[in-house]
């Protein structure tokens, strides 16, 4: 007897493919059909001690396919209706230099430093905060803090000297 995972595996291998070009006329759009095929599949696995026991497990993926892309194609069509009532929304406005040189600094820290100062400083994370929802210990998070605004005072520095010049 095969383990549950392996049975999904095979499913999943065999069948995939399989509904992407059965769902591709119904959507008419590779990517949109391979979208819903898997969302029905997470779907499938999330249940699989249930859909495992169907007579045609990929039947059941089908048809939660297909829900999936009639419901975002109804979606689609009740926005372009409610943009047509409505028209389109007002422009908004550009973002300003400061925030364009702030996200182009923001950019070039490293990974964990820009993580660190984004959930900080941005979201408005305490330091215990940003320390459990990266899994590092707050010292870590001190430190990376401590380079990442250093680090982002002498970009915005280069950049534009209104974000981080000595009058600023």
């Amino acid at each position: 007897m095969s383990a549950p995972d392996d049975d999904f595996d095979a499913l999943y291998r065999v069948g995939a493919p399989r509904l992407v070009r059965q769902l591709l006329p119904l959507v008419r759009d590779r990517q949109e059909a391979a979208d819903v095929v898997q969302e029905a599949f997470a779907r499938a696995y999330a249940r699989w001690s249930t859909v495992s026991g169907y007579d045609a497990p990929e039947a059941w993926v089908r048809s939660v396919a297909v829900r999936l892309a009639v419901s975002r194609w109804r979606r689609h069509r009740n926005s372009l209706v409610a943009w047509r009532r409505h028209g389109a929304p007002d422009d908004l406005p550009g973002a300003s230099p400061d925030a364009v040189a702030l996200v182009a600094a923001l950019r070039r820290l490293p990974e964990v430093q820009r993580v660190a100062v984004v959930l900080h400083h941005l979201v408005d994370l305490s330091v215990e905060q940003v320390a459990a929802e990266t899994g590092v210990p707050t010292g870590t998070v001190k430190t990376r803090l401590a380079r990442g605004r250093a680090a982002l005072a002498l970009l915005l520095r280069e950049q534009s000297p209104s974000l981080g010049g000595p009058g600023a």
